[in-house]
């Protein structure tokens, strides 16, 4: 029951948000979530010279990662897109911690706006290193299971309803002094990783707990066909046992299984090529390589919708 009200909450501040008075811009809005390959690995030094200048009209409201049981997560504030929304970031509401790192929402941006050149853009990023769907592999890293309880009843999910309500709340993203109108339009999810890392029965789940989870991401972006566009996990195969997710074909199987039945959803299935900078994380051209399909695919999709 805590989770539907929740849910209603979240619906009710995206409605009376962009239903205030006081005409702003339109943005077209999209939620980043998943674990570390969503966090972002790749190094700021990296990056081109295309992705290092400044997007007109694109903006991110990154959520503050914690785990669960932990207060402050989904704290953060509107900026335009920068470097350094990558693992390490951090928010306090009032000001944002920029890292060393970026993840694939640079290049997403950077396409998107390629393809919607007359657009505007905002990006509403929550993930967290680790994070498991299912509640047995939650470990110390945090769970996305809506009913989880924990200790005392924040989770994942928690999290990003927080920063859903927070981002949804300030509505004037671009600090005009006007009320924008933010238009829900797509989701990323790259995560997996971490339900087929512990048992086979875990991984048989995947499937169930996904749909369950975008699901509600969708009713929480009021939405029930909104874009799904999930990231395919992959294997470096640089553990010291060879193989590093145990259980990585049944999640796999999983992900195509949730695609193949949601006319809504693609998946990106690149990510079997990239290299990585250590056994779990791509390296900064797979990150780059990412967000670019990402954006290719959602606008596939998007396009298909509006037919």
């Amino acid at each position: 029951m805590k989770s539907v009200l929740t849910i209603i909450a979240a619906l009710f501040i995206i409605s009376s948000a962009t239903s205030a008075k006081g005409k702003g811009d339109t943005y077209k809005v999209f939620y980043l979530g998943g674990q570390s390959n969503m966090d972002g690995y790749g190094y700021n030094k990296d990056l081109p010279d295309s992705l290092l200048q400044q997007l007109d009209d694109v903006y991110i409201f990154h959520g503050n990662s914690m785990g669960d049981d932990m207060p402050d997560g989904g704290l953060g504030i509107w900026a335009p897109l920068q470097t350094g929304h990558g693992v390490g970031f951090s928010s306090d509401g009032k000001k944002n911690t920029y890292s060393e790192r970026f993840g694939l929402e640079l290049s997403f941006a950077y396409k998107l706006k390629q393809l919607y050149p007359n657009d505007k853009i905002a990006i509403i990023k929550y993930s967290k290193g680790g994070s498991s769907i299912d509640s047995v592999a939650t470990r110390q890293f945090g769970c996305w299971e809506p009913d989880f309880k924990g200790k005392i009843g924040i989770n994942q999910y928690n999290h990003f309803l927080t920063t859903l309500k927070n981002a949804f709340t300030n509505s004037d993203i671009n600090n005009d002094g006007k009320v924008d109108k933010l238009i829900p339009s797509g989701i990323l999810w790259m995560q997996g990783e971490s339900d087929a890392d512990v048992t086979e029965d875990i991984a048989l789940r995947y499937h169930a707990n996904l749909k369950r989870l975008m699901d509600l991401i969708r009713a929480s972006l009021h939405s029930n066909d909104l874009p799904i566009v999930i990231g395919k996990i992959s294997d470096s195969w640089n553990d010291e046992n060879g193989k590093v997710w145990p259980y990585g074909e049944l999640v796999q199987y999983a992900q195509e299984k949730f695609v193949n039945n949601d006319i809504n959803a693609a998946i990106i299935r690149d990510t079997r090529y990239y290299k990585y900078s250590d056994p779990w994380h791509y390296n900064s051209e797979g990150y780059i390589h990412l967000g670019l399909r990402m954006a290719e695919e959602m606008n596939l999709l998007l396009n298909s919708n509006s037919k």
